[in-house]
């Protein structure tokens, strides 16, 4: 590793003057450089803000835990909706908090990269014969303190880089809790459901044995029913701890343990908007907004200017100037003062910097290119969670408009017609089974549209993977065809 310093005592008065120019800047930069207030977090809560609307706190001191515990505890007095989930983890996630310290972290490498290099003092003592000399240097990295303008910008890109990273990791918790919040939900719909399916399917086959005991049902109906009860109450038990592990990941993502576990949500998922929203402008909206399509711009903007300072120092890799005061006593007791100054220069005769260069520019063309390839992605990435949220929203709006209300329909008639016996018990359960088959399918569509529209959100603002997914559960077509006669 080269070392460079820099003249700070000569013996002409130009020197002197220049030594002074040197000192003075170092004082007027390193008292540029000062620690924020906020640690950086200004801008993230700015992005969360114009995102989702919501609060963020950096733990620093006990006052700041105090306020985020006291909000906390009052918001989960209440049942939580998805905001007020999304809220307590954003306060009372640790993980998060972590995040938060990476960014005060990277703002005292901010600091440590704008300050000027500090002066180094020696001083030598050499004794023989009587004679005394003392040698003072003071030595200065002059390079350092030229090119610290530009490596001081280039270190406050790299400052907003770690303030996107931090808003970006509020987004990804945020877009975690709401996914895990409507899976919760669904998942406590779906008990509801199950448990009077389950009831419905307990009754049928007490009915059926006793048929059996009669005469009046064969084996193979009375095996029917009973598997229907068997398979809807593993459907049950399999639910329910479905529903508490996407409660336990809920609880995980809120940061919350002990008395707080007693959280509650809703049974039901949240009824569907009465319009879809429109939104022509998605590819735009998120190359503007996406927070890792902005942090590889700015990568690539540092890495541009981290080029031109490479080019522009190539030929300079050792530049070593020493002021030098000495002063030597003779045994006789005479004393003579001597003043001067020491320069070292590296001569690229074998490495012109080229090496340098080449790897600073071929780093370049790289991020270049990863950029490019990331406003690609992010384009299809949000046409895709546009298209599927869209899709989505006509499926659960089907079941809840038709498949539902005709369900309805044909259960009442089916009622009717058993009411004056022109079918038997056995038609009016099979059709049971198919209308809770229609109704668990139904609350997979919902879900799946709450889940879409957090992808949308996602696509738009990052945060997550960009990729769009839906859920389906085959039991639920699978029941519809049980039991059959």
């Amino acid at each position: 590793m080269t070392i460079l310093r820099s003249v700070p005592l000569h013996q002409n008065i130009l020197c002197r003057r220049r030594l002074a120019l040197v000192l003075v800047a170092s004082l007027f930069l390193s008292g540029c450089a000062t620690f924020s207030s906020d640690r950086g977090m200004s801008t993230v809560a700015e992005i969360t803000d114009g995102a989702i609307k919501k609060d963020v706190i950096a733990i620093h001191s006990g006052g700041d835990a105090q306020i985020a515990d006291d909000t906390v505890k009052r918001l989960l007095r209440q049942t939580l909706n998805v905001d007020t989930a999304v809220q307590v983890a954003l306060l009372n996630n640790r993980g998060l908090q972590a995040a938060y310290n990476e960014l005060a972290l990277a703002e005292t490498d901010l600091i440590q990269d704008s300050l000027p290099p500090n002066p180094t003092f020696s001083i030598s003592r050499i004794a023989g014969g009587g004679a005394v000399e003392i040698e003072r240097q003071v030595v200065g990295d002059i390079l350092a303190l030229a090119t610290l303008p530009f490596r001081s910008e280039i270190a406050k890109k790299r400052f907003h880089q770690a303030q996107l990273r931090a808003a970006l990791e509020t987004l990804r918790l945020a877009a975690d809790v709401r996914r895990s919040y409507y899976r919760t939900v669904a998942a406590n719909e779906m008990i509801g459901l199950l448990t009077d399916a389950k009831s419905t399917a307990e009754a049928t086959a007490k009915l059926a044995s006793k048929l059996g005991e009669t005469g009046s049902l064969n084996k193979l109906d009375q095996a029917r029913e009973q598997v229907f009860y068997a398979e809807t109450t593993a459907d049950l038990a399999s639910m329910r701890q479905e529903a508490i592990s996407a409660r336990e990941r809920l609880a995980r993502l809120m940061g919350l343990w002990g008395g707080d576990l007693a959280f509650r949500i809703p049974k039901t998922l949240p009824s569907l908007p009465r319009h879809p929203s429109a939104l022509p402008s998605i590819e735009v909206d998120a190359v503007m907004h996406r927070i890792d399509l902005q942090i590889a711009r700015i990568e690539l903007d540092a890495l541009a200017k981290t080029l031109n300072l490479t080019e522009v120092t190539r030929f300079v890799t050792l530049l070593d100037v020493a002021g030098i005061a000495k002063t030597t006593r003779d045994p006789d007791g005479s004393r003579f003062r001597e003043r001067g100054f020491d320069i070292q220069f590296q001569i690229p005769i074998f490495d012109g910097g080229e090496v340098q260069v080449r790897q600073a520019a071929e780093t370049y063309n790289q991020a270049f290119n990863r950029l490019t390839e990331k406003a690609v992605n992010v384009r299809s990435e949000a046409r895709d969670a546009y298209r599927t949220y869209r899709s989505t929203y006509e499926i659960a709006r089907q079941y809840q408009r038709e498949v539902l209300p005709l369900r309805k329909i044909i259960t009442e008639e089916m009622q009717l017609r058993f009411s004056s016996m022109q079918v038997d018990v056995f038609a009016l359960l099979v059709e049971t089974r198919q209308r809770i088959a229609s109704m668990r399918a139904a609350i997979d569509a919902k879900r799946n549209f709450w889940l879409a529209q957090s992808d949308l959100q996602t696509a738009v603002n990052g945060g997550g993977s960009g990729e769009t997914q839906t859920e389906s559960r085959p039991a639920a077509t699978a029941l519809a065809g049980g039991g059959g006669h």
